[in-house]
């Protein structure tokens, strides 16, 4: 039997959460108090293309960039997969609202270098990820 409670019908609005977040300090593996605004911007994207899609229980299926599978592939296959699946998990993050001017650096062997930039609601970030192929 379905309840005939209209609690549904309620007017509702969704708001946006803060960027308000933890400040990770990498090098140290630390967190060293609270970030904001562009500096917590910069910080989600670090995570985000640090973390392999899929592989973490704790991520929804939406978070993370997918690389496992570029190993062993040809550059002239990983290039642009990259560009596609990069662009894809930032742009899952509502503060970014696009990613482009993709460059890749294939000088050392077994890794590309990519750089790109990524138009979020704080202005330009300037992005850069090594993967090892």
């Amino acid at each position: 039997m379905i309840p005939a409670t209209a609690f549904l019908k309620q007017d509702f609005t969704i708001e946006e959460q803060p960027t308000h977040t933890y400040k990770m300090d990498p090098a140290n593996r630390k967190i060293i108090g609270y970030t904001d605004g562009r500096e917590a911007v910069e910080q989600a994207i670090y995570k985000i293309l640090s973390t392999e899609r899929y592989q973490h229980a704790m991520y929804s299926w939406n978070y993370g960039v997918e690389l496992l599978d570029l190993y062993g592939e040809p550059v002239s296959y990983v290039c642009p997969e990259l560009e596609r699946r990069i662009a894809e998990a930032l742009t899952w993050d509502k503060r970014i609202k696009s990613v482009d001017s993709f460059e890749f650096d294939t000088s050392k062997k077994g890794e590309i270098r990519v750089n790109c930039i990524a138009h979020t609601i704080f202005g330009e970030v300037t992005v850069e990820k090594g993967v090892k192929i």
